[in-house]
């Protein structure tokens, strides 16, 4: 076990830290942090025994598929040879259009993000225009220079 990892099943100031942390937040996630610092050190044997238990389960769907491919349902031969000449030529003419399916996807990628680029490209121009312009004077009411009061929709709760 790596001693020197910040984070391990041992009493160190980061997994009691986390533990603390876990009971604030949720409380299984501090239970579950607890259970780790306890009975962490017996993971590697308890991950060694369940990845053999499913690498023997799964080594039995392996033998189900080869058994499958020799009666004919997977890329084996059948033993007519016109047939699987016209079925490999099918496959090569299959494939070739998946790789022009895929080109022509990989294309239609560059042209959509070219267009995505142009387009904030033309909404930055857009902006930079707008925030760059002087601002316009505003319309006086009297000779004195002050302002008058905008009225309308929207600049006031009480007008509206």
């Amino acid at each position: 076990m790596n001693t020197t990892a910040l984070i391990r099943p041992a009493w160190t100031p980061a997994t009691i830290a986390l533990m603390v942390i876990g009971f604030m937040v949720f409380w299984p996630l501090g239970l579950a942090m607890l259970a780790y610092i306890i009975w962490g050190d017996r993971l590697e044997g308890f991950k060694r025994d369940v990845n053999r238990a499913t690498d023997g389960i799964f080594a039995g769907c392996r033998r189900g598929s080869d058994k499958a491919a020799r009666w004919g349902h997977g890329s084996s031969r059948t033993g007519n040879v016109a047939f699987d000449d016209w079925r490999e030529k099918e496959l090569e003419r299959l494939a070739e259009e998946r790789r022009k399916l895929d080109e022509m996807l990989s294309e239609f990628d560059e042209y959509a993000r070219e267009l995505r680029r142009a387009k904030d490209q033309e909404e930055f121009d857009r902006f930079m225009a707008q925030r760059n312009k002087p601002t316009a004077p505003t319309a006086t009411n009297d000779t004195t220079g002050k302002t008058a009061p905008k009225r309308g929709k929207g600049t006031n709760l009480l007008d509206d």
